[in-house]
């Protein structure tokens, strides 16, 4: 099998394809075709996802894993998915459907199943899962809630920026229902997947993140450890949540890039799983 040519890059919960901006010419000047779908709903700008959030207000998991899959379904060969944060599941998801050659996971969100939540996390989340009603709505953050959970690396004044170009409202009901709070429920849940049968698979975390701690990303890895594919992880130490657009943004992006294509490549030596 060739090495892969396009990179589908999946955005997260709060933000829209607009947060890989930087990351697209990046790519695309290294020879990469590069494609950002985003969310049903989320196709639109940010500003008028403020103006309106009621259109993102009811989407479930499993119409956006099956959106997501058609644009991979409809390329002419397998690509490279990275996706982060709650893009995290989302590339778990279409990893273990058989989709894209190789994962990278960068801040992930949790699958089921895994069940680390450190007290940042909590935190992080807590101005969603404080207000019940917001399992029916889109709800987002402050700028200063935003800064604790996405952007606690920069100042104010560089946080506020991020904020102000990238933060959207998302649906509520993701947050009370998946991660940790699929554990609670019986039986398999809409972000379960099966650990043992995956495509080659990295997890990078940030050292600094609140929202999604390292730990989390770590322990999510670890399900993995029965699979017969490649799974690693590394983490940045100091990054935010916001690693793929904080400063130093550049060797994430080389970092999850050369170890996709060390995992495709066909004339790289055959390498064995590894346990995280």
């Amino acid at each position: 099998m060739a090495t892969p040519d396009t990179i589908v890059l999946i955005h997260g919960l709060w933000v829209t394809p607009r947060s890989w901006e930087h990351w697209v010419p990046y790519y695309e000047a290294k020879g990469y075709r590069v494609i950002t779908p985003a969310y049903p709903g989320f196709d639109i700008e940010v500003e008028a996802l403020r103006e309106n959030p009621d259109v993102i207000a009811t989407l479930t998991v499993p119409q956006t894993v099956d959106h997501l899959a058609g644009v991979v379904e409809a390329l002419p060969t397998p690509p490279i998915l990275m996706g982060h944060s709650f893009g995290g599941i989302m590339t778990q998801l279409l990893v273990d459907r058989g989709l894209g050659a190789a994962g990278v996971v960068i801040d992930s969100a949790p699958t089921e199943g895994v069940r680390t939540q450190p007290p940042s996390q909590v935190k992080s989340l807590l101005p969603i899962l404080t207000r019940w009603s917001n399992r029916h709505k889109a709800a987002g953050f402050t700028p200063e809630q935003w800064h604790y959970a996405f952007t606690n690396t920069l100042d104010d004044a560089e946080s506020r920026a991020v904020y102000d170009r990238y933060a959207i409202p998302a649906p509520g009901a993701w947050v009370f229902r998946y991660g940790v709070f699929a554990n609670l429920l019986p039986g398999h849940q809409e972000t379960w997947v099966d650990y043992g049968r995956s495509a080659p698979l990295l997890f990078i975390a940030g050292g600094a993140d609140h929202i999604m701690p390292a730990a989390v990303n770590k322990s999510n890895a670890r399900k993995y450890r029965k699979s017969g594919a490649v799974t690693d992880f590394h983490e940045f130490p100091g990054r935010s949540h916001w690693t793929c657009g904080e400063p130093g943004w550049e060797a994430v992006a080389d970092h999850a890039l050369d170890w996709a294509v060390a995992q495709t490549s066909p004339r790289s030596p055959e390498t064995l799983p590894h346990t995280p």
